[in-house]
């Protein structure tokens, strides 16, 4: 048995802390905090191979978000300058995309809560890496817009930086591009990202700008809002309800100031309020 791998195992041997199960030759430990669901009735059980932080092998019963040769959306969790960064895949131990194959410009690797479609890889001593998606691979999620997109607003996670600006693919899946003219400032691998359909090209891609429209440029206090929910991938926990000593402390801002942004991108359908929640809405 090796980390990375997929088994259906014997249970050998119940404890307090979890259960060993075996292939018949190895034993490896199924902690309770791996379990997903009881099994004392069981004499097998299907479980997934991975090495704990002391480097042991060790069985969980949570699946990875993805595998080797298949892609999925993962959501970075950490960053660490001399390696790269750390990507959820679902498990106790996360996946690192090494920083060897990030952009070599440190500011736009992605930090906590950007997403990045990617596949995973398994090294010989079980260590998992984490790898995002070529043009190739990203290119087949794509979808045509049609002419009627011009001038809509489209939200999107930035997916390739090239030197004249950023490719992003859209919550709709239309791909996306970014002249450096057209931002305030360059965008994160895998943050995202609105703005404003500038172009649609014939074979259904589009141009987008990040900068606001000039009769419709919204307050500071808004634009905080706005930048605060782009950082946390397009909701946050405040509303026109929440405490007023929440919201100062969060935005720098007061009840009443708050309100009124909110107000306005509520009217301009930009955001929507759910259970105490603020979201994106899909034109955003």
């Amino acid at each position: 048995m090796r980390a990375g791998t997929y088994e259906r195992l014997e249970i050998d041997e119940r404890l307090d802390f979890g259960y060993f199960l075996t292939d018949g030759e190895t034993r490896v430990l199924l902690h309770n905090s791996e379990m997903t669901e009881a099994i004392d009735d069981r004499e097998y059980v299907d479980v997934f191979l991975f090495l704990d932080f002391e480097d042991r092998l060790a069985a969980t019963m949570k699946m990875p978000i993805i595998k080797e040769g298949e892609y999925g959306w993962v959501e970075a969790v950490d960053t660490v300058d001399h390696m790269g960064v750390f990507v959820n895949i679902g498990l106790s131990k996360d996946a690192l995309i090494a920083n060897d194959i990030l952009p070599e410009y440190r500011p736009v690797w992605p930090e906590k809560g950007d997403k990045l479609y990617c596949t995973m890889r398994i090294t010989e001593n079980g260590r998992f890496f984490a790898k995002h998606a070529t043009e190739d691979v990203i290119s087949e999620l794509f979808v045509s817009a049609s002419r009627e997109a011009f001038n809509k607003s489209v939200s999107g996670h930035v997916y390739r930086h090239i030197e004249a600006g950023c490719f992003f693919l859209s919550l709709e899946g239309y791909k996306g591009f970014i002249h450096e003219s057209q931002m305030t400032s360059e965008p994160r691998l895998g943050q995202l990202v609105g703005g404003r359909v500038i172009d649609v090209k014939e074979d259904g891609s589009i141009n987008v700008s990040l900068l606001p429209r000039k009769q419709e440029a919204i307050s500071p206090d808004a634009e905080k809002i706005i930048g605060y929910m782009g950082l946390r991938n397009g909701s946050m926990p405040y509303s026109d309800k929440s405490n007023p000593e929440d919201i100062k402390e969060r935005f720098g801002m007061s009840k009443a100031a708050f309100k009124r942004a909110l107000g306005y991108l509520m009217k301009e359908k930009r955001v929507y309020q759910e259970d105490g929640w603020t979201y994106f809405t899909k034109e955003q």
